[in-house]
């Protein structure tokens, strides 16, 4: 069985406040994009599961790769028989787009229809959750608030029908160690789930990204990206999760093919929300 697994945006980011067991409780939402990997799983030709990746290169021993354990988790759960996983990477890593938990998702499900399980999206996402935080979004995918340290999730309505997306993916990485500790908790406010009903001609400022005021004195070339995309006539523009991706979202076909210099040696996808 082939799948698709596709990555998320984060559309306003608010660190709420720091747990007494050191993680953080945040509001953001989670909105899926067509931006995708590619993953084939099929029985064992072997005794043994196997992986292979290609396109994008992934730097971790085969057990802790997150397809893997959520092959792991599904078979200790189901006592499923050994699998053959080819992944094909698109989605850059260290971005704040999800992609290795979407991989991870995406597993889940394509297993769950392989051998017939006939488990509820309430019973994968249980599993998803095990894997990590955000992937039980990708097992529902589709715009959801996330709260909590990001695996409380409530569905939400938010149409962007019409809007398409520019990501532009410098070549940095930011650990989400270090996102975090550029932050001062506070409670936001106005709510997340209240800011995104006004127009999106009035989110600018107002619905933000908490890491945004860290993260870009380190990186000043994400929030070079950022104002690039205004520029170009972007009506919202923010960086993803704990970055370093920032994403734009334009009107129409108000989107122009060409790309401007601050974005030669970057990951760049254009498309429809």
């Amino acid at each position: 069985m082939v799948v698709f697994p596709n990555a998320k945006i984060n559309i306003g980011l608010d660190i709420v406040s720091r747990r007494s067991d050191g993680y953080h409780n945040i509001e953001t939402i989670f909105v899926p994009i067509p931006w995708r990997d590619v993953l084939e799983i099929v029985p064992a030709h072997g005794e043994q599961t196997t992986l292979s990746v290609t396109g994008r290169e992934v730097n971790c021993p085969m057990e802790k790769n997150l397809v893997v354990k959520a092959f792991r988790a599904m078979q200790q759960r189901y006592n499923l028989p050994e699998v053959d996983i080819y992944l094909h990477k698109i989605i850059p890593d260290g971005a704040g787009l999800g992609g290795g938990s979407a991989d991870a998702a995406f597993a889940i499900m394509a297993l769950n229809d392989i051998f017939e399980i006939k488990a509820s999206k309430e019973d994968l996402a249980e599993v998803a959750a095990t894997i990590g935080a955000d992937c039980p979004f990708f097992i529902y995918n589709t715009p959801m608030l996330a709260t909590g340290i990001g695996t409380d999730f409530t569905q939400i309505d938010l149409d962007l029908t019409g809007y398409k997306i520019l990501v532009v993916k410098p070549q940095v990485s930011v650990p989400t160690a270090q996102a975090y500790a550029g932050v001062t908790p506070q409670l936001p406010t106005t709510p997340l789930q209240e800011l995104i009903k006004m127009p999106m001609s009035q989110w600018l400022g107002v619905v933000k990204n908490d890491f945004e005021k860290s993260i870009f004195p380190l990186h000043p070339v994400v929030s070079e990206i950022k104002q690039e995309m205004l520029n170009m006539g972007a009506i919202y523009a923010s960086m993803s999760g704990s970055g370093s991706a920032v994403y734009g979202i334009f009107k129409g076909d108000n989107l122009a093919e060409e790309n401007p210099s601050k974005f030669e040696q970057c990951d760049i996808f254009i498309g429809d929300l």
